[in-house]
């Protein structure tokens, strides 16, 4: 296992919130595509190498596979057993359908390409070790699968990108004993000052105590130990002395300084015998909405978002190194956002780990299904209850967002079922975590959720202001028809206590010569014709939504290029576009 000395560096780890030493299995594996479906485990014959973690349709994969895959093999080998100790195999995305083999066993089946998977590997290992063979299945062309922005066509086209084939984020391994903790969830509230916490373990114990420990800094907050009789222990620790200073200085606040709380938790037997220790993070921060606005530990807090695909030109969904992921953060805090909108894809556990320490908020999306169906309800209910388990540990984690513009459920209007999947989405954030809003299905046709979140593409600076000017105008909007003939909210209840948030505006282009024709051609919403003009807009466009007295905030279309989708703020290679300086100012309400 790894024991350097940033071997628990939660922004380097695989898995921020739970923490042991750990070895990645990124690197050198060996390849074999089978687009015919004709391999079998035994029997393929492995006649490349790729670069794990990045999908064989990427350069930096070094297959740059082109044009439907449908099926891709990989292989490595494993270290042997360690004593009695268990070896677990994570997996962090698998795109699509996964199957492993350890020694030729099979152990593991997965379905989802955006959550994580583990499995405990040791039986399948000798002591010289054994050969692991992951298996992934991915049928480009079925659009009941929740694909995001994966392209089920030969070539990109209009707003859909190259697709992303088998292992896409680290795999990674660890060393355990029989009895450890699986699972540790935090709730920390700052109206009490409280922190609830819930540690699952992978066997019923006996005989043995648990130990937690909050710390900030070099203050110990909480120190506890419980007797532990079976597999789930449930506890609640006061933190601080309750008086204005603690509750000013120990909670988690959007902007430079938030404040984490580090957590040790550890499995005792009664002879001393440590069975397992974790590392862990949480915060002291609650969201809610209220008076038309999104509350973080009960103030407004501003939404300045921005639309981040989280795509890189040599490595696709996958980031080129955690250093990529921080660099995105510190650009979006320099161009004057609070927030992201990661959009139709999951994010790396370390983004999400960086972004609880620079007070960035995070809207978390679920990727889109494309054909409404039996099959795709099944497979968004599961993989999204997954995703909210993997997220809601995160405080930067704001709002869930299950479904953007009705894709999936385009008929949501006047078919049950669509409806019904629409506000199961929103009930299964609701049921796992309860701590956030859901804007149920952003962008328009609204069924529910505490956002109403809009897209609305209009250039037109003046008509955009008058859009949103007052509640009187955004009680309209969600009372009626969107200039498009989409319904803003089908129950027409109007805003309802609801945050409204112009969640996807701007979407302008550089110089991109757009082609209605051929949009896969480089392409954006609208064309500026030089920095100077992208700019004026720009400011012009925000200074239309903060002169709004009713939004609660907006999200621009977007950070970065994204191949053919010339919209960025940056190229896809991270160079702003204008002066940093410049754009910081309009996003502020400053120009």
């Amino acid at each position: 296992m790894d024991r350097r000395a940033d071997a628990l560096d939660p922004t380097a780890h695989p898995r921020p919130l739970l923490r042991r030493p750990w070895h990645s299995l990124d690197g050198e594996w060996r390849f074999a595509a089978d687009p015919d479906l004709t391999g079998r485990p035994g029997g393929v014959r492995f006649d490349r190498t790729i670069r794990v973690p990045y999908a064989p349709e990427t350069p930096a994969s070094g297959v740059s596979w082109s044009g439907p895959l449908h099926r891709a093999w990989y292989r490595r080998p494993l270290p042997g057993r360690q004593g009695d100790r268990r070896t677990v195999l994570h997996l962090g995305a698998v795109d699509r359908v996964c199957d492993v083999w350890v020694g030729g066993a099979h152990v593991a089946h997965h379905e989802g390409g955006y959550t994580p998977f583990r499995v405990d590997v040791t039986d399948s290992l000798g002591d010289g070790g054994a050969d692991l063979v992951v298996r992934a299945d991915d049928d480009p062309r079925d659009l009941e699968a929740p694909r995001g922005k994966q392209d089920w066509r030969d070539e990109p086209h209009e707003i859909f990108y190259p697709r992303t084939t088998g292992i896409w984020r680290t795999p990674w391994l660890e060393s355990v004993a029989r009895a450890h903790v699986t699972d540790v969830v935090w709730r920390g509230d700052p109206r009490t000052m409280r922190v609830d916490v819930r540690v699952e373990l992978s066997v019923p114990v006996t005989g043995a105590r648990l130990h937690l420990r909050l710390r900030h800094g070099d203050r110990l907050l909480a120190d506890d130990a419980v007797r532990v009789d079976g597999a789930v222990v449930e506890r609640t620790l006061r933190v601080g002395d309750g008086g204005t200073d603690d509750r000013w200085h120990l909670t988690w606040e959007p902007g430079p300084s938030p404040v984490l709380l580090d957590a040790e938790v550890a499995l005792v037997r009664d002879d001393g015998e440590v069975l397992d220790e974790v590392a862990s993070y949480t915060a002291l921060r609650s969201v809610e909405v209220d008076d038309g606005h999104l509350l973080v530990n009960g103030r407004p807090v501003p939404l300045r978002l921005v639309l981040d695909q989280g795509y890189w030109p040599a490595t696709g969904a996958t980031p080129p190194d955690v250093a990529a992921l921080r660099r995105d953060l510190e650009l979006t805090r320099a161009l004057g956002f609070t927030g992201v909108r990661k959009h139709q894809k999951t994010e790396d556990p370390r983004y999400l780990a960086l972004a609880d320490r620079m007070g960035v908020l995070v809207w978390a999306e679920m990727p889109s299904a494309y054909r409404p169906g039996p099959t795709a309800s099944a497979r968004l209910l599961r993989e999204w209850a997954d995703v909210v388990v993997a997220h809601r540990g995160h405080p930067s984690v704001v709002a869930w967002v299950p479904l953007n513009e009705s894709w999936g459920v385009q008929e949501a209007a006047t078919d049950r079922a669509q409806r019904g999947l629409v506000t199961a989405l929103a009930a299964t954030a609701d049921a796992l975590d309860g701590t956030r809003p859901v804007s149920a299905n952003d962008g328009w046709e609204a069924l529910g959720g505490q956002v109403l979140g809009v897209h609305d593409y209009e250039q037109d600076p003046a008509v955009l202001a008058a859009r949103y000017a007052t509640a009187a105008d955004l009680e309209r909007l969600a009372t009626g028809r969107r200039p498009d003939g989409h319904l803003t909210d089908l129950d027409r209840a109007g805003v309802a206590g609801r945050a409204v948030v112009l969640s996807e505006f701007g979407g302008i282009a550089l110089g991109a010569g757009r082609s209605d024709a051929d949009r896969t051609e480089p392409w954006g919403y609208a064309d500026a014709r030089s920095p100077e003009d992208l700019l004026e807009r720009y400011r012009s466009q925000w200074a239309a939504v903060h002169a709004s007295s009713a939004l609660a905030g907006a999200c621009w279309t977007q950070l970065t290029d994204t191949y053919q989708e010339v919209n960025g703020l940056l190229t896809a290679g991270r160079v702003p576009k204008c002066d940093v300086a410049a754009f910081r100012r309009a996003t502020v309400g400053e120009a």
